[in-house]
């Protein structure tokens, strides 16, 4: 049935098309072009002609599910996974690993040059050692029980924004969560709920943990982190020994005395640099999490670090150090920076900012205000964290 909002210009709903795959947006999604007319298909390849059957017509591309692969590309392999195409975690399994990271790199490519307006040699992804079972948190969640019974637990669909897909075992997580994945979803269904709930799990030296103010325990590197189950914690152990010294590597190049780790968590950035700075300051909206970083610096032996609870954006007011003295990192939510927050730290003047971030697109939006506060960019290394998927870490060096 066509929905009632359907825009039938220029398909008609469900109108089937072949189409040739031209390209990969940043979300996975293949391209075609149809007349010049732009269709989103996912799951398909550049090369590849598929069937593809559309949902949606916007103003200047439509939507469309993948029916077949009529021509299959020579870079799709056989998917790990049962549910692939229908849970929403992962974007890439049928795509082999080295042409995931190459294809990863040429969106950041093109995203600086598109969104930043900046022509720059972005290095090669660093692979992550470990391509499935590298997750060490998972929540699957459930909707409001129905006639008392728990339904699906697990993600969600694709295409759907609450729509669940029941999952019994997942390939990208630690076999250590797998492991548990049963018994965690039989007690879920075994509890009474009168809502929906997300449940927890993350692997750590101490086991599995499923409350979320357990105390989970990670090592990176020579560093010893303690921090609350539930709290952010970079999930893919493997990667995050290189993925950190090589910010902590950057910052330290700059040869600033002093560093600044805003958005700090639990101190993992900070706490690993404290040793090649004099000082070293981390600033969190979370009270707890501010807590965990300073227990942290604690258990490591560390006292040059000092950790405050504050918006991101008051920061600067506390720095005793001169901007061209000091080093910042900052690795701030999806949303990337706020140009508040931006006005503040061009005010205070840093001789480096090394730039971390889960989004590459909010990434980019921001070195324009930082091109014209007079930085130039020194380097652009992307971290592949979540392979089988579109999201990637993307670290920019930015020095005045």
């Amino acid at each position: 049935m066509q929905p009632r909002k359907f825009v039938p210009i220029p398909f008609t709903y469900h109108q089937e098309l072949e189409v040739r795959i031209e390209n990969l947006t940043n979300e996975g999604n293949g391209v075609a072009r149809v007349d010049g007319w732009v269709v989103f298909v996912p799951f398909a390849l550049p090369g590849e002609l598929v069937k593809c059957r559309i949902y949606r017509n916007h103003k200047n591309y439509s939507n469309a599910d993948l029916v077949e692969v009529l021509e299959p590309s020579a870079e799709r392999v056989p998917t790990v996974c049962s549910l692939f195409g229908t849970c929403g975690g992962c974007q890439y399994q049928h795509l082999a690993y080295d042409k995931q990271i190459a294809w990863k790199r040429r969106q950041v490519e093109e995203l600086l040059l598109h969104m930043a307006k900046i022509e720059h040699p972005v290095l090669p992804v660093i692979a992550s050692p470990t391509q499935y079972g590298y997750r060490s948190k998972i929540t699957p969640h459930f909707h409001k029980p129905k006639d008392g019974a728990v339904a699906e637990i697990g993600f969600l669909r694709v295409g759907t924004r609450n729509s669940m897909v029941d999952v019994e075992q997942c390939p990208i997580a630690m076999p250590a969560l797998n492991e548990q994945l049963t018994q965690v979803r039989e007690a879920a269904r075994a509890g009474s709920f009168k809502n929906g709930a997300t449940l927890l799990m993350r692997a750590t030296a101490t086991g599995v943990l499923t409350r979320a103010d357990a105390i989970a325990v990670e090592q990176v590197g020579a560093v010893k982190f303690e921090f609350q189950a539930g709290d952010f914690f970079q999930n893919n152990p493997f990667i995050l020994p290189d993925f950190v010294a090589y910010a902590v590597e950057e910052a330290k190049a700059s040869g600033a005395t002093f560093l600044v780790d805003a958005y700090c968590g639990s101190g993992l950035f900070g706490i690993s640099a404290a040793k090649e700075f004099q000082e070293v300051l981390g600033v969190e909206l979370s009270e707890t999490a501010v807590k965990k970083a300073a227990h942290n610096a604690e258990i490591n032996g560390l006292t040059n670090c000092r950790f405050i609870a504050a918006d991101a954006r008051e920061i600067f007011a506390q720095v005793p150090h001169a901007g061209s003295e000091t080093v910042v990192i900052i690795d701030p939510p999806r949303a990337g920076c706020s140009e508040e927050f931006l006005q503040q730290l061009f005010a205070f003047g840093p001789k480096r900012v090394v730039y971390i971030s889960c989004n590459p697109a909010t990434q980019m939006r921001d070195l324009v205000l930082f091109t014209a506060a007079g930085y130039s960019l020194n380097k652009v290394q992307p971290f592949d964290l979540f392979p089988q998927t579109k999201h990637l870490e993307c670290v920019v060096t930015l020095s005045k």
